[in-house]
């Protein structure tokens, strides 16, 4: 049985980096929208005052989420100078590559970085169709 996986990361936004951070976003969300089309959802939030961000994806499975590492790897290091990853949360059974490429991402956005997973115990998810 496959599992969704629900990643959440955490950043800091560097000072003064809030306008170039939301205009790469914009164009990631354009370039993952056309190459994955597996992946359920792909959401960025900002707080109130533009300091951190935090990113939620939903995936089907696995396989999903390694595809999206992998597929997004060279966008992902474009963040490197305005952001500071503070924390990668998996919830759901990634694979042990997923976990590498997560670490490697954690790395490479930031010093502080860590990844955590956690395993599901029950429950079920819903999601609506449309956006």
């Amino acid at each position: 049985m496959t599992e969704t996986i629900v990643y959440v990361d955490r950043s800091t936004i560097n000072e003064g980096k809030a306008a170039i951070v939301r205009d790469k976003i914009q164009d990631l969300v354009r370039f993952i929208d056309q190459r994955e089309p597996r992946l359920v959802g792909y959401q960025f939030y900002f707080d109130e005052d533009a300091s951190r961000m935090t990113v939620i994806g939903i995936h089907p499975d696995s396989d999903s989420l390694e595809m999206h590492m992998e597929v997004g790897r060279a966008a992902f290091a474009g963040f490197a100078d305005f952001i500071e990853i503070q924390a990668i949360e998996v919830y759901g059974d990634p694979s042990p590559r997923v976990m590498e490429l997560l670490e490697d991402k954690a790395e490479m956005l930031g010093d502080s970085g860590r990844v955590e997973v956690h395993s599901r115990q029950g429950g079920f998810m819903r999601l609506p169709s449309g956006d």
